[in-house]
C-alpha cells in the first residue's frame, strides 16, 4: 500500500480543518500509520508461520489459525486506516466544487465578482459537509473497535490456544508468535483509535457550538438592525406635522397657480418640526 500518495491526498485537509482537526490528522499520520508501517507490518509478518500446533494432522493448523484469527489485525486496521480518512475527502471535493463555481462566476460577471467570500470558510453547505464528516469517522472508529472487542475478545492475546475444529484428531494446543509484542501494539492501535474518537467528539462540540453563537448574533444584529429602522421611522415620520405651522410652500401648494409638489412639502414638513424643537427649552 502506497502510504505516500495517501498522506498527499489527504494534506489538503489541513487547509480547511479545525485545530482539533490539524491534532486528528498528526495523530492517524505520526501514531497510527507510522505505526503501522514501520513496526506493526514487521510484527505480525507471516503469523500463520508462526501459528504453531502440536500436530501434524494435514489442514488442523490452517483451521485453527482460521477459526481463532478470522481477520487479521494488520488487515484489519489498513481498512480502518483507509475508511477513517475518507471521510475527510468529501470536505476537500466540497471545497473543490465551490471553486469550480467561482471559477464561472468571475467567467461570467468578470474578476471582481464574488460568489464566496472564502471558498475554504465553513459556512453553508461547507459546514454541514464536514460536520458529517465528523459523525461518519466518529461512527467508522466506533465500528472498527466493535469488530475487535468482538473477534478477539476485549483486544487480549494469549499465548496458547486450545483448538478442536475438525480435522484436528482431538484438543490440540496452538502457540502463537510473539504474543506479549502483539498485545502492546493491539492495546496502542486501540488506544490511539480511542483518543481519534475524543478528538472527532470535541470537535462535533466546537463546530455545533460555534455555529450556534454566529446564528445567535446574526439573529441579535439582525433585531438591532430592526429596531434601529423602527427608530429612524418613527422619529422621521410627519404624523404630528399638522400641529405645526405652515410654512411657504404649502401655502403655495393650497394656491392653484402652484401645483402640489410631494416632496417639497415633506422636507418642508420636516424642516418646521426640526426647528419648532429647537425652540422648546
Amino acid at each position: 500500500m502506497d502510504w505516500k500518495t495517501f498522506q498527499a491526498l489527504l494534506s489538503g485537509v489541513n487547509k480547511y480543518s479545525t485545530a482539533f482537526g490539524r491534532i486528528w490528522l498528526s495523530v492517524v499520520f505520526v501514531f497510527r500509520v507510522m505505526v503501522y508501517v514501520v513496526a506493526a507490518e514487521r510484527v505480525w509478518g507471516d503469523e500463520q508461520k508462526d501459528f504453531d500446533c502440536n500436530t501434524k494432522q494435514p489442514g488442523c493448523a490452517n483451521v485453527c489459525y482460521d477459526h481463532y484469527f478470522p481477520i487479521s489485525h494488520i488487515r484489519l486496521w489498513a481498512l480502518q486506516l483507509i475508511f477513517v480518512t475518507c471521510p475527510s475527502l468529501m470536505v476537500v471535493m466540497h471545497v473543490a466544487y465551490r471553486d469550480e463555481r467561482e471559477r464561472k462566476y468571475h467567467a461570467k460577471h468578470g474578476n471582481k465578482a464574488k460568489l464566496y467570500e472564502n471558498t475554504g470558510k465553513k459556512h453553508g453547505g461547507l459546514w454541514w459537509t464536514y460536520l458529517l464528516s465528523l459523525f461518519v469517522k466518529t461512527g467508522i472508529e466506533i465500528s472498527f473497535l466493535y469488530i475487535l472487542h468482538k473477534i478477539y475478545d476485549s483486544f487480549y492475546l494469549p499465548r496458547l490456544v486450545k483448538c478442536e475444529v475438525s480435522p484436528c484428531p482431538n484438543q490440540v494446543d496452538c502457540y502463537i508468535g510473539h504474543p506479549t509484542e502483539k498485545k502492546v501494539f493491539t492495546y496502542f492501535m486501540v488506544g490511539a483509535s480511542a483518543f481519534c474518537i475524543v478528538l472527532n467528539v470535541c470537535e462535533i462540540i466546537y463546530l455545533i457550538s460555534k455555529g450556534i453563537a454566529r446564528k445567535a448574533q446574526k439573529m441579535k444584529r439582525r433585531k438591532r438592525t430592526l429596531a434601529l429602522h423602527e427608530r429612524y421611522n418613527k422619529e422621521n415620520s410627519c404624523s404630528d406635522c399638522s400641529t405645526l405651522p405652515m410654512s411657504r410652500l404649502e401655502k403655495q401648494s393650497l394656491n392653484p397657480q402652484f401645483p402640489a409638489r410631494p416632496h417639497l412639502i415633506g422636507q418642508a414638513c420636516m424642516r418646521d418640526r426640526l426647528f419648532s424643537k429647537s425652540l422648546l427649552p
